[in-house]
């Protein structure tokens, strides 16, 4: 994984997310996550992903800025009150305004993984949950595989 190897997924999750986008808010809730049972209406979705982008930008940031050989704490829970805030703020917004969000966290990620130092992706996090990743898989679980997945509950409530 590299920069440019997650340029080209970010434009494709983003293009499906563009799609959604420009139709009619479909009606009904997601299916819950395995072992989960949050299920949220489209907007919600939406204002979800239009938070966790910076969110995590934010975290990766600090885990490549602080590391020094030693994993660097980084991460939230489920039940973090920004994430729920996010969440509920979709509800209050246009799609068309969660979008542009979206769309603004996908170029500030393309713009920081772009100039990231070869050596600095090997700086190390500790996610509470998840244990020690390194950016690749920080990069790859907190956004290419969760806009993925954010996408794939929008395909489902259509």
């Amino acid at each position: 994984m590299n920069a440019e190897s997650v340029g080209a997924r970010l434009a494709a999750v983003e293009a499906r997310l563009k799609s959604h986008a420009a139709g009619p808010a479909p009606t009904g809730l997601t299916e819950p996550d395995p072992g989960d049972t949050e299920r949220w209406e489209a907007a919600q979705v939406w204002g979800h992903m239009a938070e966790f982008a910076p969110y995590w930008l934010v975290q990766l940031d600090n885990v490549v800025r602080a590391y020094a050989g030693e994993p660097v704490p980084f991460g939230r829970t489920k039940a973090d009150t920004a994430r729920l805030e996010g969440i509920e703020a979709g509800r209050q917004q246009p799609i068309s305004e969660s979008m542009a969000q979206v769309h603004d966290g996908v170029e500030k990620w393309t713009r920081y993984l772009s100039t990231l130092p070869p050596d600095r992706w090997q700086a190390v996090g500790l996610h509470g949950r998840r244990g020690e990743m390194d950016v690749r898989a920080i990069v790859e679980t907190f956004l290419l595989d969760h806009l993925e997945e954010h996408a794939t509950q929008l395909d489902g409530l259509r």
